[in-house]
């Protein structure tokens, strides 16, 4: 029962982070024109910008961040990355400068653990069967949250481009106090390990976690899968704003009905899926609809049949938590801190590389005087390396498995 309550604390702490980070991403076209002064593709290459700084920081940090979770437990560092959060979204709905969004976004990269941390919180508190379906419910909880906040983000853009952003800080600051009244630790003082300067740097955490046997081509994928996925928060209002026409509010309610399918596929597919197929096979399934979905969204032209295509796009959501899963299982109990750094370490690495890809690409095939109109093009990209994926995945290992775990 103290298990099921600690789950329960920690998913509605992920569904009302999400809330925060949903609100401002329907807005970031607008946000960067008025900051810039820009055009559509110029403002969209700082976004990349931005996203760029905000991940580099989270790959220099992220190792730093799990070792002192396996330290001195879960919940510090939880609330401290939760109140700085609060404190970003409301440099962002301040600042008239380019330069302070930058430094806002380089101080948040840094100290951003919620979603890591809450990894090896559900890997405290899961047994081994359990932990891809309650992955599963983190992503659930992640896309319910995500429901909502492009949906308040949409509306208060109405008010004022700035309006979203103050929404996002305040409801981060009640996320900090609810966890600060609520959230109990979960890792008890016998499984916590000393922290060594060598293991708290990225490259040293990559060397502990990547000998543990089976986790390199994991993390190889988790790399492109993130490559992947970044194309959706790089670039997808963008693409909404040039493709369709759509403004804040269309791009909210897009955001918000993929959200309400994620949540479902992640919280209801996960568990049966892995039962059925294993966490593996899961895992290529979830990445072969993904090929169809970006090549889907690199050639569609209407925002009708964009929104009506959501249902089939976020059957493949099954992927990530099975290959999480996979790795948890394949990690011993006292480093689950350490292996959710190293994930966030090496999701930061391609989410620093992506952004700047991504929104080159779309600049480029939008810009003025462009020969090829063409703003699904970083999109099309993402299904040509997701199918690199599927082929990484269904090669065979030349390093010693573990037996895969049946759910």
């Amino acid at each position: 029962m103290q298990n099921r309550l600690a789950l329960i604390f920690i998913l509605a702490t992920v569904a009302i982070d999400s809330i925060g980070i949903g609100i401002i991403f329907p807005v970031m076209p607008d946000l960067m024109r008025d900051v810039t002064g820009a055009s559509l593709a110029d403002a969209a290459l700082w976004g990349g910008v931005l996203a760029t700084a905000f991940a580099a920081m989270q790959f220099l940090c992220g190792p730093v961040v799990g070792n002192l979770s396996d330290r001195f437990g879960r919940r510090p560092v939880m609330l401290a990355a939760l109140a700085t959060m609060a404190l970003d979204y409301l440099v962002m709905a301040l600042a008239q400068s380019v330069w302070l969004l930058l430094a806002a976004r380089v101080v948040a990269g840094a100290t951003a653990a919620t979603y890591a941390t809450a990894g090896a919180y559900v890997a405290d508190v899961s047994g081994p069967d359990e932990r891809a379906r309650n992955f599963g419910l983190i992503g659930a909880a992640f896309g319910l949250g995500f429901v909502l906040g492009p949906l308040i983000g949409g509306a208060t853009s109405v008010i004022d481009v700035r309006a979203p952003f103050y929404a996002a800080a305040a409801i981060a600051a009640a996320n900090f106090l609810f966890g600060l009244v609520i959230l109990p630790e979960s890792l008890p003082e016998g499984r916590r390990r000393r922290i060594t300067f060598a293991r708290a740097n990225p490259f040293a955490s990559f060397r502990a976690i990547g000998h543990l046997p089976g986790l390199r081509r994991y993390l190889a994928v988790m790399f492109l899968y993130t490559v992947c996925f970044t194309a959706y928060p790089a670039v997808w209002s963008y693409f909404g704003a040039a493709q369709f026409g759509w403004d804040g509010w269309w791009n909210g309610l897009s955001l918000a009905v993929f959200g309400v399918f994620m949540a479902l596929v992640q919280g209801l597919g996960v568990g049966p899926a892995t039962r059925l197929w294993g966490e593996e096979r899961t895992a290529v399934y979830g990445c072969l609809m993904h090929v169809l979905t970006f090549g889907f969204y690199g050639l569609v032209t209407s925002g009708f049949w964009a929104l009506a295509f959501t249902p089939i796009a976020a059957l493949g959501d099954i992927a990530g938590p099975a290959m999480q899963g996979r790795m948890t299982n394949l990690t011993p109990e006292d480093q689950q801190g350490e292996l959710q750094g190293v994930i966030a370490s090496v999701s930061a690495v391609a989410a620093t590389v992506s952004p700047l890809v991504m929104t080159w690409i779309f600049a480029h095939f939008t810009q003025a005087g462009t020969a090829m109109h063409w703003p699904g093009a970083p999109f099309m990209l993402s299904a040509v390396i997701m199918v690199a994926i599927v082929l990484i995945l269904v090669a065979p290992s030349r390093s010693p498995m573990a037996p895969p775990t049946q759910i």
